[in-house]
This record gives C-alpha cells, sequence and structure tokens, in this order.
C-alpha cells in the first residue's frame, strides 16, 4: 500500500494512492438500491415497534417482579464482553501491544464504540478513531491498522463459528419444529455461504474476485474497490491463519467476547423470569448479531430489536418477556456503553489519563468530520492490505 510504513507519528491516518483501489475517488452520487434499503429497514422497524408496544404496555405489570440484581449482572457481563475485546485487540497488536496498558486500551475501545453507535452504520469513523488514538499511545501505523482490521475479521469468523456449533448441537436434540425450523434454515444457509466465501477467498481468490465483481456490476457498484476489498479480506485471512498464536490468542479473546455478550442476554431475559435453551439462546444471538452486520443503522439500532422480536417468541419466549429482556439489554449493550465510551474517551483529552501529545476533538465533532467526509469500513481496510512483515 501507498503509505509511510512507519505510520504517522500525530494520529492522523496514512494518506493512500487513489490507485489503491483501483482508480480515483468517484463524486458522491445518488444510490437508490442503498436508499430503498434504508427505507425497507424504517418500514420494518415501524412494523416490528408496532406489534411490541401493546406487549410492552401490558409487560409493565410485570415490572414490579424484575430482579435488579440480575439486570445488574447482565450488565456487568456487558462490560466484561467489551474489555474482552479490547484484550482481543491487544492479542492482534502483537509485540506492540506491550505499549499500551489494558485500561488504555479499554478506554479507546470503549471510545471507538461510542463514536461507532452515533454515526452511520458502516461508517469507519470508530476503526480510524481507534487508529488515532493508538498511535497518539506510542503504536507504530501498521501495527495498529493491522490489529483493528484482524480483531474485526476475527470476530466476524467466530461469531459464525459459534452460531454453526449451536446448530449442529441443537438440532439433533431440539428437533425441528415450526419455529425453530425457519431460524435454522436461516443459520444454515448463512454458515454454508459464509464457509463457501471463506474456502473461495483462501483457495481461489482470483475466482472469488470475479465473482464479486460481477455482482458489483449487476448492482451497480464500484466493481474496482469491491475487488481490492474481496483481495483485502482474503491476505488477512491469510495473515491470521498463518500465525497460530495470533490465530489462538484472537479466537479465544473473540469467543469470550461473544459468549460473555450472549450470557448478557440470558441474564437479562432470567430477570423477568424466563430461562432460554442455550441452544436456542446461541442461534437466535447469532443470526441477530450477523443481520446486524447490514451496514444500515448506527449499531444495528432499531434492527436488532425488531430482529429479536421476532426471533424469541419462536423459540418458546413469551412476546412480553421478549420486549422487556430485550429493551433491558440493548440499554446495557447499545445506551450505556455509549455514554460511558463519551467519558473514557473524554478522559483521553483532559485529565491525569489523558493523552500528552495533541488535544483530541469531540465526539460530536469526530462524527460531523464522518459525515463530511465519509469512508467504509472496507476502504478504511484496504489502507492496510497485509500484515505487519509485509508493511515494516
Amino acid at each position: 500500500m501507498a503509505f509511510d510504513p512507519e505510520g504517522p507519528l500525530t494520529g492522523e491516518l496514512p494518506r493512500v494512492n487513489p490507485d489503491d483501489t483501483g482508480g480515483p475517488p468517484r463524486p458522491h452520487r445518488f444510490r437508490p438500491l442503498r436508499l430503498s434499503l434504508k427505507l425497507a429497514a424504517i418500514a420494518l422497524v415501524i412494523y416490528f415497534a408496532w406489534g411490541v408496544i401493546p406487549d410492552v404496555k401490558k409487560a409493565m405489570e410485570e415490572l414490579r417482579s424484575v430482579n435488579p440484581f440480575l439486570l445488574g449482572l447482565g450488565l456487568g457481563l456487558q462490560l466484561a464482553a467489551l474489555f474482552c475485546y479490547s484484550l482481543l485487540t491487544k492479542a492482534a497488536l502483537g509485540p506492540a501491544g506491550h505499549i499500551v496498558s489494558r485500561w488504555r486500551l479499554f478506554r479507546i475501545q470503549m471510545s471507538t464504540k461510542a463514536l461507532s453507535n452515533i454515526v452511520p452504520g458502516g461508517s469507519a469513523a470508530g476503526p480510524a478513531l481507534g487508529y488515532r488514538l493508538l498511535t497518539l499511545s506510542g503504536v507504530d501505523g501498521p501495527s495498529a491498522g493491522f490489529a483493528l482490521a484482524t480483531a474485526g475479521l476475527g470476530s466476524a469468523v467466530v461469531l459464525n463459528l459459534i452460531l454453526w456449533i449451536g446448530l449442529i448441537a441443537s438440532i439433533p436434540i431440539r428437533g425441528v419444529n415450526k419455529g425453530y425450523g425457519v431460524a435454522a434454515i436461516a443459520g444454515i444457509i448463512v454458515m454454508l455461504v459464509a464457509g463457501l466465501l471463506v474456502l473461495g477467498l483462501m483457495d481461489g481468490q482470483g475466482r472469488a474476485e470475479r465473482a464479486f465483481r460481477w455482482v458489483a456490476r449487476k448492482l451497480h457498484l464500484n466493481e474496482d474497490r469491491t475487488g481490492a476489498a474481496v483481495r483485502q479480506i482474503a491476505e488477512r485471512l491469510e495473515d491470521i491463519i498463518s500465525d497460530r498464536q495470533l490465530l489462538i490468542r484472537t479466537a479465544s479473546w473473540a469467543a469470550a467476547n461473544w459468549l460473555l455478550d450472549a450470557a448478557s442476554l440470558w441474564v437479562f431475559l432470567r430477570a423477568f423470569g424466563e430461562s432460554m435453551d442455550v441452544d436456542a439462546l446461541i442461534i437466535a444471538f447469532g443470526l441477530v448479531n450477523i443481520l446486524q452486520v447490514v451496514p444500515i443503522m448506527p449499531g444495528g439500532l432499531g434492527i436488532v430489536e425488531g430482529a429479536y422480536a421476532l426471533q424469541l417468541p419462536a423459540f418458546g419466549v413469551p412476546k412480553t418477556v421478549a420486549a422487556l429482556g430485550v429493551a433491558s439489554y440493548r440499554i446495557g449493550q447499545y445506551w450505556i456503553p455509549t455514554l460511558l465510551g463519551g467519558i473514557l474517551y473524554a478522559t483521553l483529552r483532559v485529565g491525569p489519563w489523558s493523552i500528552k501529545r495533541r488535544s483530541l476533538a469531540t465526539l460530536r465533532a469526530l462524527a460531523a468530520e464522518s459525515e463530511a467526509n465519509p469512508e467504509s469500513v472496507l476502504d478504511f481496510s484496504a489502507r492496510f492490505s497485509r500484515g505487519r512483515k509485509a508493511q515494516q
């Protein structure tokens, strides 16, 4: 890639040669497909909310029986899951991970999550902020970019593996009933597509790239950027698999992150009297989080709630309990981390634990900057298309 191999010392992102993505950037233009998807998502959210609101009103009567200890435990599990993700990033940093303390890395991780939760879905504002904070903390640019991209990709792969294990374990025990069958079939389709994608990228990168370019042309997308993204993902997979210690560390912390998150959902549901079967929990949790990857709303806002409102009753959870449990879960998983991340970002700007090299902009200013200069996560990752060895 065409950037300084040592990385910037000021926390600014390296400039990328336009040729890295297949040509000069094109001016912003109207995208009817993206607009249609967003409108459809909003319509689905309204549809599910309309069906859930009556159950919420009914469930208000059950709030007297809620277990406050379990609510606190669910929030604690969420914070533990977020801490595990910061350790995942630390593991992906390799030797450079010793430069940044766990406490600072956790504050950086929470800051990036807070920003990602308030900017449009698919924006690279969060990873870009993480890159800036890591380099300001003394990590070289290539290591910071590699770690952020590896943590994201490794986490996604582990989520799919957890879903696959849940499906394999559940079908012989539970069988296939009317409600479960839809989720199981959807999960199998998702896993088959993901598996074929990984195999195609690893064993036949050229064929996979040509296939994605064909899809991009049919959808009137930039096929050069799509091809560059496919190459970047394939190379990232090669980097992870070729380093066994890196693979074990990242897989372990990614699994801990997802399992603690799923346990948090179970505890929030249990706080309202519902004990969900573990296999059903894993399947519903996996499918919803895979759906959340679709870059439509910030942090999957509205999408996650609507998907759980559909999934949980299919596994036997009463609608009233599902409504309250999911609402409590999303407070602990989305809203509180966003607020806490803003506070922790402030400690990076001012105070005894701040970054001394230079002042940092506010989260509001960073969000406005991402709106004025939009960049996708794939474009951000394309800046670091090879591992540390190739970049240094």
